[in-house]
């Protein structure tokens, strides 16, 4: 089954130290989104890059030196998007957010998906 429907995406961006109440700020979102029902989120860590305090951020083979650059990425329909926003709010003190509507093509063996929903 193939199917096409817009949704809203948001790009997370942040720091590897990054916290929220003692755990990993992308561990906290992800969790934050299977409690909200989100449809999924996807944690990729960087090699490099810079933000808004245009400090460089890398990743490194040493233990000591773990500040690599993180991107969240979220996918579903602009309800659930509008549900994640007010404990983004909260958690993420230094970041970015990106969102955009997006055309989404999904492909699925099982069609017991309701249609437009992620």
């Amino acid at each position: 089954m193939k199917e096409e429907f817009q949704a809203r995406m948001l790009r997370i961006h942040f720091g590897e130290s990054d916290k929220w109440q003692g755990k990993p700020l992308h561990e906290a979102i992800v969790r934050k989104c299977q409690e909200l029902g989100l449809a999924g989120a996807i944690v990729y860590r960087g090699i490099e890059g810079y933000g808004t305090s245009t400090r460089i951020r890398h990743s490194s083979h040493w233990k000591f030196s773990r500040d690599a650059p993180i991107m969240l990425s979220i996918i579903d329909t602009e309800p659930q998007i509008a549900k994640l926003i007010p404990h983004l709010d909260e958690m993420v003190q230094d970041g970015l957010i990106a969102m955009s509507t997006v055309q989404v093509i999904r492909y699925a063996r099982n069609a017991t998906v309701e249609p437009g929903k992620l």
